[in-house]
């Protein structure tokens, strides 16, 4: 009979179709390629400044050395700086670039214009609006790419923009700021005219700018009534203490200014919801602004619960698990997936059992009899590897010891080098 197993993305060893690539053979979950070409400062488009003279708009370009695919999806990263500074070569825009073309995305980071004078509420919100129509500049530019050369073989259905504090305020705005008339409690039509409309005047006329959906770290929105149903989906992390942008809503600083009120991801998580937007959204409890940049850990939470929503958008069926002792509400603090191989006997079922679980202290696990094991390996749901074991017995006793209260994997390797994997949970 076909079997269908619970696994981390990040346990993606095996040949699977889903639309299309899916997550063949790890491609998308795993760091499958082992370096990356860029391609520097590849003009996209230009357009006026805030003080009126000519911005040149240029991307650095991502691939996945070796890749053979003719249709990859593309993440668009914008940098932060809070519309005053920044470039596309800042610290996390690059990692988060080479990361993810490792997995097999092409990824761009673009400069966009920058500046405002005086630091005020209108001038912000021109910043945004100059902002966005660059970033849709850059969507156009593989449109056209794709209508024409085909020279970055992306696949123009999954394209997704995101970006990191000003530049997931400018990703969001993008993707939900979509009529004119949201914009007049802030600037007058003319004025938003006079910059161009909402689609921008940046480069590459006549294509489409539409996304696949929005990567927002640590962003928010000018109101969160911008998402709409049939909106992009969105994926979502924040620092619940984060004093540069709001988590809910409050207000934004630039350069020690307090400029504008803003909706943050937690209200904008809610207000997808609501209204059927699919959106996935990672509260860093105590955290503050854009920890990532700061610390590895952040960096490889971020890395994986992104993946975890993007493979998620390619068609693996999606089943939220609610993290122990987290307050709810909040999202899915973490994501694993049910995805059926649509074969039989993929891999055999190699545990028998595992008691007490969940436990306070030690798990027994009983492997069923008559398998070779190759390895044992305790998983978090980030996708580290916790502890490895050597098992030359039908049982297996797993300590709390020092770990953390919630929910690990259990991953089993036979012989055969067939993957079977288990949950166990510390309390």
């Amino acid at each position: 009979m076909k079997k269908i197993y619970l696994i981390t993305l990040s346990l993606l060893s095996f040949s699977m179709m889903v639309y299309g690539q899916g997550c063949t053979g790890g491609r998308y979950a795993s760091d499958i390629f082992t370096t990356v070409n860029i391609t520097s400062d590849v003009n996209f488009g230009q357009n006026t400044s805030f003080t009126g003279g000519n911005t040149v708009l240029d991307m650095d370009i991502y691939e996945p050395d070796g890749d053979t695919e003719t249709a990859r999806p593309l993440i668009i990263w914008a940098h932060g700086g809070s519309f005053i500074g920044g470039t596309k070569t800042d610290p996390d825009v690059t990692e988060l670039a080479d990361r993810f073309a490792k997995k097999g995305f092409v990824c761009a980071s673009i400069d966009y214009r920058t500046g405002m004078w005086p630091i005020d509420s209108v001038n912000a919100i021109k910043a945004v609006i100059r902002a966005v129509q660059d970033l849709r500049a850059a969507v156009r530019f593989f449109y056209a790419d794709a209508a024409n050369a085909d020279a970055y073989k992306i696949d123009t259905t999954r394209i997704f923009i995101g970006g990191s504090s000003a530049g997931a305020i400018t990703a969001l705005h993008m993707a939900y700021l979509d009529q004119e008339c949201e914009i007049e409690e802030f600037i007058s039509l003319n004025d938003l005219n006079a910059l161009g409309g909402l689609e921008g005047t940046s480069g590459n006329p006549g294509y489409s700018s539409d996304v696949a959906g929005v990567i927002n770290l640590c962003g928010a929105l000018a109101r969160y009534g911008y998402i709409e149903a049939g909106d992009p989906p969105v994926v979502s992390l924040h620092g619940d203490d984060d004093g540069t942008v709001p988590y809910a809503r409050g207000v934004a600083s630039v350069s020690g200014f307090a400029v504008i009120h803003l909706d943050g991801s937690r209200l904008i998580d809610e207000q997808a919801n609501s209204v059927g937007v699919s959106s996935n959204f990672y509260t860093h409890y105590g955290g503050g602004h854009a920890v990532y940049l700061s610390s590895s850990a952040y960096m490889d939470t971020t890395v994986n619960f992104v993946r975890d929503f993007l493979i998620d958008q390619f068609g693996c069926t999606e089943t939220p698990l609610q993290a122990p002792n987290t307050p709810t509400g909040n999202g899915n603090l973490y994501q694993l997936y049910y995805c059926s191989l649509g074969m039989e006997d993929q891999a055999q079922v190699m545990v028998k059992s595992i008691y007490p679980n969940p436990s306070n202290d030690q798990v027994t696990v009983v492997f069923e009899s008559g398998i070779a094991l190759n390895e044992v390996a305790l998983i978090d749901l980030s996708g580290r590897t916790i502890a490895t074991y050597t098992v030359n017995a039908s049982t297996l006793v797993i300590q709390k010891n020092d770990l953390n209260a919630g929910v690990y994997i259990l991953k089993t390797t036979n012989d055969k080098g067939e993957v079977s994997t288990s949950k166990i949970i510390f309390q």
